[in-house]
């Protein structure tokens, strides 16, 4: 793994850079274009406040306080027939607002529309649960709060849903190193061997893209596979390919690489 650096201000560093490249937004409608959103979004307002609305992809968007999150979904899901929560998701705008972005999908069968809700959150607020209106919001609240730290209140079951529960840090956030940082490297040799193996087996390689020549514990090379442990410095032994083991299938004769044919009529 390559040597680690401390990433909390990566955003501000490559800001000039397509590192976080934000698409330019696709052009917008007003709400007042569609009457089936305009009473919708007329029926939101009479009871909370609404900081931005507008139609974009065909879509109602609309930003709300995020105190206001369950009691705007309620009413969207009793009065204005959006009976389907299709996804839930945080963005990390932490390096330009210390805020993380919820943003909510849903969807009406019964109208036929979409609606996107989104408001924003401090690093540390905790924002109300939807599940007890929507059981879809259950493992999208558990994944924003394992892959971005984002804090659920009244959530039957909130714990990490994808990493470990004793995984340090939140994948997603933009800071967080993209080979894992330095108890990621040794978090499995310590799981299953123990602390005290490190010496012995070393760290975690995280980089997908090394590869140890000599390394027959986790490098296989077609056509010169060796038993494990085999001290292969001096050279590898060639070993014939083979499409069977060694005492091959019952039934069915042996083929080695020598008999194969390779075809190249196509309309053979």
């Amino acid at each position: 793994m390559r040597a680690y650096s401390d990433k909390k201000d990566v955003q501000k560093k490559a800001y000039y850079t397509d590192r976080y490249w934000v698409a330019p937004t696709v052009p917008r409608q007003t709400v007042e274009s569609d009457d089936v959103f305009a009473a919708d979004l007329a029926a939101i307002k009479a009871k909370f406040t609404v900081l931005e609305a507008y139609i974009e992809v065909e879509q109602l968007v609309i930003v709300i306080n995020p105190d206001d999150n369950f009691g705007v979904m309620k009413l969207m899901k009793e009065e204005l027939q959006f009976e389907q929560l299709i996804e839930m998701a945080a963005v990390d705008w932490l390096a330009r607002s210390n805020e993380f972005e919820i943003v909510v999908m849903m969807l009406s069968m019964a109208k036929r529309k979409r609606m996107r809700v989104k408001y924003t959150v401090a690093k540390d607020q905790a924002v109300e649960s939807l599940n007890p209106l929507y059981r879809s919001a259950d493992w999208a609240e558990r994944e924003m709060y394992d892959m971005h730290g984002v804090k659920v209140n009244n959530h039957p079951y909130m714990k990490r849903i994808l990493m470990p529960d004793d995984w340090q840090g939140h994948p997603l956030l933009k800071s967080y190193p993209l080979h894992g940082d330095e108890a990621a490297q040794w978090y499995e040799v310590d799981k299953i061997f123990g602390k005290e193996a490190r010496d012995i087996i070393g760290p975690e390689i995280r980089d997908s893209a090394a590869i140890e020549r000599y390394d027959t514990e986790r490098f296989s090379r077609l056509g010169h596979e060796v038993p494990y442990g085999t001290d292969i410095s001096e050279g590898e032994p060639d070993t014939p390919l083979a499409y069977q083991e060694e005492d091959g299938v019952f039934l069915i004769r042996k083929v080695h690489e020598d008999d194969s044919v390779e075809i190249t009529d196509r309309d053979r």
